[in-house]
């Protein structure tokens, strides 16, 4: 059975290679490229290299290439149609039936690949011939060099029917031209007419850079539409296409970053400023289908659109299609340009440093969320404030991922008390009641400092004499730095030896000999143990590795809660995007540790029995 190559084309966009032979090899990421162990022979060494931008994977040891079907009728011995059925139900995609028509279809978008080039050729001629002159000065105007012209193939169309008989010297008749958008037939029988005339025109092209369908902009002030794009045709569909996306791709996958601005000239003027990771949608909003072929290429693609109003508005409008479809790693980012400004203007008043800067400053989707609902609406009272928190988490029930979802609502209910405490209490102080769950159990942190003293040199005394412990909890130590600064230089060097195999007795002459003796003395002595007692030396190996992690996560969670009021007690007072974020990454991973476990800590601090 032949599929439609468009039908091939569409799996292998959505799903990529190292997904399906992750499934049976074990892959890591080397630079933009996967490698593990060879499928095909057995090997001690990496020979086997999956590139998902390329879309295929090449075993060294055997020789063995191919892409995502190919691989599965190798180590599943499937035929290509069991491959591509599989791989279709994977993909969400319904197979398509052979038949005549299906044939004829097939035949019929090959040759209109044929004939929209032959436009795009066409137009380029047009511009850079004596008809271009005005189209030409239009885009120098506009602080476009020849280098940048040619390199996104921009072009003219001229009046009349000149398309026409160019396109029919070349053996094109109006019925391809009508089909591929190019030419429309007026329904009273007249003559077909050219769809653009006198507009500069933007090659539209598919993820494999074949152009497929037009832009065009009015030069003059006509009362026509500034911008119009081709109709959808066999080969393009506006709501699933986004222009610059063959050339996005490779930069995009190897910084990990994509951008998305609001049209044609904007693509161009990030490209000019230094950042050719950027696409744009066609005319319409963000679509869900372009934000899958988005997050195809980066996780969190960045929304770069202009700062009038309109900007904002396409800007809510991409977060209102956003939410139902997403998943953990998955987002968008926003960068809103200055009031009054677009890409260009940016880049031509301030330079390609204000771009990148802006870039660089990305929100992340919850803040435009939260500003989408509360943005210039008065909550001075109970009523006012109680409307706000129902749209939100509205909004919020939208998300289908239920992991999302919860995180969305811990996020928005967070923003909520710290954005209205000072409303809710006397005089803007202390805590309003509503407050978030265990702020009223947050310790003093005159008590955290004192516990910090007693517990910190008691988890590097456990790690000492136990440094086969070191593998599990070298990443724990790393994270939280020691308010002792002699303290802290220990904790530092131990985890810069983490891993080379010292026991006990060589790692501690280690560290005498970098000049640690005094302290280790110190936090090896009796006095330690007795004010921390998870870190006995009479204690078992099992003993310490479980007294060491509750204890650690009660000195962790006791302390984070601290923080965490501090934090909500300043955003209160001040709301910027970074007091937020610090306060909500804190929040999440005191949601990870859990909830307090007291008995398990009592276990952890008890003096074993002495014989």
């Amino acid at each position: 059975m032949a599929f439609p190559p468009e039908f091939l084309d569409e799996i292998r966009a959505r799903i990529p290679v190292s997904d399906v032979t992750g499934r049976r090899v074990a892959l890591k990421r080397r630079g933009r490229e996967h490698v593990g162990l060879s499928p095909f022979k057995a090997e001690k060494t990496p020979s086997f290299t999956v590139n998902d931008e390329k879309g295929f994977y090449h075993c060294f040891s055997t020789g063995e290439h191919g892409d995502v079907f190919t691989f599965l009728m190798k180590t599943e011995g499937l035929s290509f149609p069991e491959a591509v059925e599989r791989l279709a139900t994977q993909a969400g995609l319904e197979v398509p039936r052979e038949s005549p028509q299906a044939r004829e279809r097939a035949e019929r978008r090959k040759s209109l690949y044929d004939v929209v080039e032959a436009a795009a050729a066409y137009f380029e001629e047009c511009l850079w011939g004596p008809r271009g002159r005005a189209a030409r000065d239009y885009l120098i105007g506009r602080g476009l060099d020849e280098a940048v012209i040619r390199r996104f193939r921009l072009g003219y169309a001229p009046e009349g029917g000149m398309l026409r008989r160019a396109l029919k010297d070349q053996g094109i008749e109006d019925g391809a031209l009508i089909e591929a958008g190019l030419l429309r037939r007026p329904d009273d029988g007249r003559e077909p007419y050219a769809f653009f005339r006198d507009r500069v025109m933007f090659p539209i092209t598919d993820r494999r850079g074949r152009a497929i369908a037009f832009g065009g902009r009015l030069m003059g002030d006509a009362k026509a539409a500034k911008y119009i794009n081709s109709p959808d045709t066999p080969l393009f569909d506006k709501g699933r296409n986004l222009y610059n996306l063959a050339n996005a791709r490779l930069v995009a996958h190897d910084k990990g970053r994509l951008i998305a601005a609001e049209g044609y000239m904007d693509v161009i003027a990030l490209t000019r400023g230094g950042l050719p990771e950027s696409v744009a949608p066609l005319g319409t909003a963000l679509t869900e289908a372009q934000i899958e072929a988005m997050w195809r290429l980066a996780p969190e693609p960045i929304v770069c659109f202009d700062g009038d109003e309109a900007g904002r508005r396409a800007a809510f409008r991409a977060v209102e299609r956003v939410m139902p479809i997403l998943r953990p790693g998955a987002s968008l980012q926003f960068a809103m340009l200055p009031e009054g400004d677009d890409p260009d203007s940016l880049l031509a008043s301030s330079g390609a440093g204000a771009l990148s800067a802006l870039i660089d400053r990305a929100r992340p989707l919850g803040d435009l969320l939260w500003e989408m609902e509360i943005g210039g609406r008065p909550t001075d009272t109970p009523e006012r404030r109680a409307n706000i928190r129902k749209n939100l988490l509205e909004q919020v029930r939208r998300i289908a991922d239920r992991t999302v979802q919860q995180y969305y609502f811990d996020d928005m209910e967070a923003r909520l008390f710290a954005a209205f405490r000072r409303q809710s209490s006397p005089r803007g102080k202390g805590r309003a009641r509503g407050a978030l769950p265990g702020a009223g159990r947050l310790q003093s942190q005159g008590n955290i400092n004192a516990l910090s003293g007693k517990w910190e040199p008691a988890f590097l005394a456990s790690l000492l004499r136990h440094p086969e412990l070191l593998d599990a909890f070298a990443e724990d130590l790393g994270l939280r730095r020691f308010g002792w600064p002699e303290l802290d230089k220990l904790r530092q060097e131990i985890i810069n030896v983490s891993g080379s195999g010292l026991d006990s007795t060589a790692l501690q002459r280690h560290l005498k000999e970098t000049g640690f003796s005094s302290l280790l003395d110190r936090i090896l002595g009796r006095d330690v143990y007795e004010a921390a007692p998870f870190c006995d030396p009479r204690k078992t190996l099992d003993e310490v590795r479980n007294d060491w992690r509750a204890a650690w996560d009660s000195y962790w969670r006791r302390d984070a809660r601290a923080e965490l009021d501090e934090d909500a007690r300043a955003l209160g007072e001040d709301m910027t995007a970074e007091r937020w974020s610090r306060l909500a990454a804190k929040k999440r991973e005191i949601q990870r540790i859990g909830p307090d476990d007291q008995e398990q800590e009592r276990e952890a601090f008890a003096r074993p029995e002495t014989g």
